[in-house]
């Protein structure tokens, strides 16, 4: 077990500390806040102090959705890879909110050990539509969004092709919407019509 001050001596020396970094900045041990700094407490409206050596967990709508993320991070972030994904998350008062979520593991063999993240707020708004899909929809709906095929996408969440063909049938019925370029743009402005 590392102590506070060897894993904060472990941050990559830039030069500069997160606190002098002008965007919401976090760096996390086994998905515990270890350090972050005001810009990434203030997006969530959390005093810094109340985030550190606490877990992500609790900027997650639900437990599920912790869980989900962890398991789709822990396969795309290992090796020193940059790696990124948009997600819904909530604040102190309960808000949800998308947020495009960048990030790198200083461990190749154990992405959790260590890692830095930057956190984007996204216009994207939340609405009662778009939080009546599953959370399985609305992982494949935000991926299809972002342009990613569905090879791309069922190696990115450990699924088949076929499984992410199927849930994207099914999510193109449910939305009536007829390809990919109707689902994206419902995803990007019919929902926010229905708020």
């Amino acid at each position: 077990m590392r102590s506070r001050a060897a894993t904060e001596t472990a941050l990559p020396p830039s030069g500069f500390t997160l606190a002098e970094i002008p965007v919401p900045m976090v760096y996390a041990t086994y998905r515990i806040i270890r350090d972050c700094n005001e810009e990434f407490a203030a997006l969530f409206g959390f005093e810094r102090r109340d985030l550190v050596d606490r877990s992500f967990s609790r900027l997650y709508p639900k437990l599920a959705d912790f869980i989900r993320t962890g398991e789709m991070w822990g396969s795309n972030l290992s090796g020193g890879r940059v790696y990124y994904d948009e997600r819904i998350m909530v604040g102190a008062g309960g808000q949800r909110f998308w947020c495009r979520v960048n990030g790198r593991s200083r461990f190749e063999a154990d992405p959790f050990a260590g890692a830095l993240y930057c956190f984007e707020p996204m216009a994207r708004p939340v609405t009662d539509a778009l939080m009546a899909l599953t959370d399985r929809q609305r992982q494949v709906l935000a991926l299809v969004a972002q342009g990613k095929t569905n090879a791309a996408i069922a190696a990115e969440i450990g699924l088949s092709r076929r499984t992410v063909e199927a849930h994207r049938l099914r999510l193109a019925r449910l939305l009536g919407v007829r390809n990919a370029a109707e689902m994206v743009a419902w995803f990007s402005t019919a929902s926010a019509s229905s708020a």
